[in-house]
């Protein structure tokens, strides 16, 4: 259960170019793994499968069904995730890991069983002209997918990094790979590789947990009790999932949007320019990993570990200024490098769309869709030092705003014109990233006076 943290310290003391572009590399591919495998094996299949599915409608059919699958169940389980990670780390750090593996089946039960009552009824009412595989597979891909995002969670908890991204790597591989061979199958032949991708990507996430952990009981709801439930996070998780999905849903059914299936409906003009600009976020969240995980972390550590072991006062300014230097420089070189990453992005944007063959038009909201999914790495940053420092409050304010914004700007920018999509998203972000550096400096402000008579209390 050694941090990610330790390892990437390991490859940086080498001192060499090749020791930190090996450790940025690591850190990106750890950081948005999941991630970037989601979006690019949906974008797989549909690429692939194209030649094997008619009619080639159903393709879309299929890529617009399992993005909701994941939307959905992202927002339903954000609330779980938060809870469930810190009550994990809370039974860690009083050495009680007996209680995390019957909590976690009592956590899955509750997620299956809330899937299920949603989906189902959903499924029966909404798609009459579906098939009846059709909307099984659809029920049963969100329970799954839903388990998967628990179980991410509590490895991510654990500092399981690379065990998630390689596990990843493996299930996308086996839900293109299935998917395209039961492509002859059409639309529920897709969904039906997808989902037995997604079963054996949830196999791969279980197995370390059990290898982990173990109990005398097998089920408990210990972490719906109340002073194990903090009903913050269970706010905050729901916020920042609904947050980072309310302008997609927006233009989903706005007039930018049309019906591809049942009641689901997508944004042509919308989708692709996000999509694409959400890939380019890799170089950003490598150095967001290793800044957190190396050397602010580090400093975190020493700064509460001065404050508990009664040291001196000026050892415990001196822990401080360095851990407020490595959030400053952690915040700046985040933005500095997204930057880079984002003017190339600018230059190589209409290479990039007409290798894809993607008309060219699309180059405006790509455009502003990469300096949006830049300042979300940067949100996220700001994020989880408020989560180190244990202040929810300002988490809360922080992701509450920015669902607030977020629909409520994107709702403006539709109804002045094409010209301005994606302004919203990247507004919204924009505001409650510089809110978050307002309360962050407030906080650094006075860490010293409020750590002090926290320990005294």
């Amino acid at each position: 259960m050694a941090g990610i943290g330790f390892e990437l310290r390991k490859i940086l003391r080498k001192d060499t170019l090749f020791g930190a572009l090996r450790a940025y590399s690591y850190a990106g591919i750890i950081s948005s793994g999941s991630w970037i495998l989601s979006i690019v094996g949906i974008l797989l299949i549909g690429i692939l499968g194209l030649p094997f599915v008619i009619p080639g409608s159903q393709i879309t059919q299929f890529q617009v069904s399992v993005t909701y699958v994941i939307a959905a169940s992202l927002i339903l389980t954000g609330p779980l995730q938060l809870a469930f990670t810190r009550f994990t780390s809370d039974r860690l750090f009083e050495k009680r890991p007996d209680m995390v593996l019957s909590n976690y089946h009592g956590v899955v039960l509750v997620t299956t069983v809330i899937s299920f009552l949603i989906s189902l009824p959903l499924a029966i009412v909404a798609f009459p002209e579906q098939s009846v595989a059709y909307r099984l597979l659809m029920v049963s891909a969100f329970a799954v997918v839903s388990n998967v995002w628990i179980a991410v969670i509590l490895l991510s908890g654990m500092k399981q990094y690379k065990q998630i991204v390689f596990t990843f790597l493996f299930g996308y591989s086996v839900t293109v790979g299935m998917a395209l061979y039961l492509a002859s199958w059409g639309l529920e032949g897709l969904i039906f590789g997808f989902l037995v991708g997604q079963v054996l990507l949830l196999a791969g996430l279980v197995l370390p947990i059990y290898r982990t952990f173990t109990g005398p009981v097998f089920i408990s709801f210990e972490l719906f009790k109340g002073r194990f439930l903090y009903p913050s996070l269970l706010f905050i998780g729901f916020f920042y999932n609904l947050g980072i999905w309310i302008d997609k849903f927006i233009f989903w059914y706005a007039q930018t949007g049309q019906q591809v299936i049942g009641p689901l409906h997508a944004s042509v003009i919308y989708d692709i320019p996000i999509f694409l600009a959400y890939l380019g976020i890799l170089p950003g969240m490598a150095v967001f990993l290793v800044r957190i995980e190396t050397d602010f972390v580090e400093y975190h550590h020493a700064f509460y570990d001065a404050v508990r072991d009664g040291s001196s006062l000026e050892h415990i300014e001196r822990m401080r200024n360095m851990m407020v230097r490595s959030i400053r420089v952690g915040i700046y070189e985040i933005i500095k490098v997204q930057a880079i990453a984002t003017l190339f992005l600018f230059v190589m944007g209409g290479t990039i769309l007409r290798a894809l063959n993607i008309s060219e038009l699309y180059l405006p909201l790509l455009y502003i869709d990469i300096i949006a999914a830049s300042l979300q790495v940067v949100f996220l940053g700001i994020l989880n030092i408020f989560f180190y420092l244990d202040r929810r409050r300002e988490v809360l304010v922080l992701t509450g705003g920015f669902v607030v914004l977020n629909g409520m700007l994107t709702w403006a920018t539709i109804a002045l014109g094409p010209a301005f999509y994606g302004y919203g998203f990247a507004a919204a972000l924009l505001i409650v990233v510089m809110l978050g550096v307002y309360f962050l400096d407030r906080k650094l402000d006075s860490l010293e006076y409020e750590t002090y008579m926290l320990q005294r209390a």
